[in-house]
């Protein structure tokens, strides 16, 4: 069963949500206190942890960063609704998608479902790894090398990596990269792509003129990835 941990201080909040994953078929837990959190991120295993970026012990942002410090495990972030500042740290940091407060259970849970499903579905696709130049993406593996080296990617950068490069040499709209690369169709106004994207680009050293690969911003229709 799949387990995700809820870190929030709102207690009546993180009560009701558990209760209604628990409903949706998922093991839940609820934890109010981030250092706590962190403490049973490390002596357990779950598959996904939804964490609120206002806390008073510790912020989510801060916590996020201690997360990605240790691990891959995918993140979703509760935000203020209308803060994008937070939205776009947070999704800088690692985080792979973020709802606004205050919202319903059931869109907490459809984004839960959006970011394992993509997960599940990456895990079932052909286990073929994609080569482009000195970029090597093994989807079976979920891992990425550049240059015989292995390059640490959240879950979400991967997704949306695998996308781009399977359609190498293509240009893919917004819209396709938000279903097939985060599980959840493209919302107006979301960065979440370019955030990610951007991400990317440092991480793969995609700014660098000596590597023949490049990451392609075209304008009003979309990302493509390609060799020079």
């Amino acid at each position: 069963m799949t387990k995700i941990l809820h870190i929030d201080d709102d207690i009546e909040l993180g009560e009701m949500l558990c209760e209604y994953l628990r409903g949706e078929g998922f093991e839940a837990e609820h934890c109010a206190n981030p250092i706590e959190g962190l403490k049973k991120l490390a002596d357990d295993q779950y598959q996904l942890v939804v964490l609120d970026v206002m806390m008073p012990q510790q912020s989510g942002l801060e916590t996020l960063k201690q997360i990605r410090l240790k691990y891959n495990t995918p993140v979703l972030m509760l935000t203020a609704r209308g803060d994008n500042i937070d939205r776009i740290v947070g999704l800088e940091l690692g985080a792979d998608d973020y709802v606004p407060k205050p919202c319903l259970p059931r869109e907490i849970v459809a984004r839960v479902r959006a970011i394992l499903r993509r997960a599940n579905d990456s895990n079932n696709a052909p286990k073929q790894a994609l080569q482009l130049g000195p970029l090597e993406v093994q989807p079976a593996k979920r891992k990425v090398l550049l240059n015989g080296n292995e390059v640490e990617l959240t879950s979400a950068e991967f997704n949306l990596l695998e996308v781009l490069a399977s359609h190498a040499g293509q240009v893919v709209s917004k819209a396709v990269l938000s279903e097939q690369g985060l599980g959840r169709p493209l919302e107006r106004f979301d960065r979440s792509i370019d955030v990610h994207l951007s991400s990317l680009r440092n991480k793969l050293n995609l700014n660098d003129e000596r590597l023949p690969l490049t990451l392609h911003t075209i304008r009003g229709q979309g990302y493509q990835l390609s060799l020079d």
